[in-house]
């Protein structure tokens, strides 16, 4: 028989078929700095600005030599471009000079990475790689575990991560991720979610509380 954490993603794998990132890429790399565009900026705007990009710069070594300024004006877009920009410059700059201009695919070598936090490292591995070692946990996922009551913290996305990875067998930590943050996009809304739409809202202890 299954548990109510188990029904609950039963059901929003059925809602929620889509599998994997919405972000566009060719190799990688490019998923790498695709990811680090997406923070505080929607993918349909990442993939506008990557369209472009990627036709002027495609491989490490491209990013590790173009202007400083040259780069904030193709990512301006996004937000925080500047930020952003020297992040990705000097993951670019690392990858040439340590990894041969190779994506390292293990963990540690990717949070070693300029720009490359937890979250982007779990994406880059599940989506470039097919390895899943954590959960993806970001603004959605943060909201819709702790709505359903499978996390504790809305602020700690490690301490969320461990939770649900210990709620969860490995071999649903990639669906966990995927139907969370789906249903975050499409149902369970910060500000106004609709629970009344939620196909498990009998399920959820937030539901109808907003």
């Amino acid at each position: 028989m299954l548990n109510r954490e188990q029904k609950i993603l039963s059901i929003l794998k059925k809602e929620h078929p889509i599998r994997g990132t919405a972000l566009k890429f060719d190799s990688t790399f490019q998923l790498a700095v695709a990811v680090i565009l997406s923070a505080q900026c929607t993918d349909l705007r990442v993939n506008k600005v990557t369209k472009i990009l990627f036709q002027k710069l495609k491989a490490p070594k491209d990013f590790a030599g173009v202007p400083q300024k040259e780069l904030e004006a193709l990512i301006y877009s996004t937000g925080f471009y500047r930020a952003k920009a020297r992040n990705i410059k000097a993951m670019a700059q690392k990858i040439v000079s340590e990894h041969k201009g190779k994506m390292p695919s293990q963990m540690d070598a990717l949070l070693s990475l300029p720009g490359v936090a937890r979250k982007s490292a779990n994406v880059i591995l599940q989506e470039g790689f097919g390895k899943t070692q954590g959960v993806v946990v970001d603004t959605h996922i943060k909201r819709v575990s702790f709505r359903l009551g499978f996390t504790t913290t809305t602020i700690n996305p490690t301490k969320a991560e461990c939770e649900l990875m210990e709620l969860f067998p490995k071999k649903d930590w990639r669906f966990v991720g995927d139907t969370l943050i789906w249903h975050g996009r499409k149902v369970c809304h910060s500000r106004k979610p609709n629970c009344t739409g939620c196909a498990v809202n009998k399920l959820c202890p937030s539901a109808f509380t907003f």
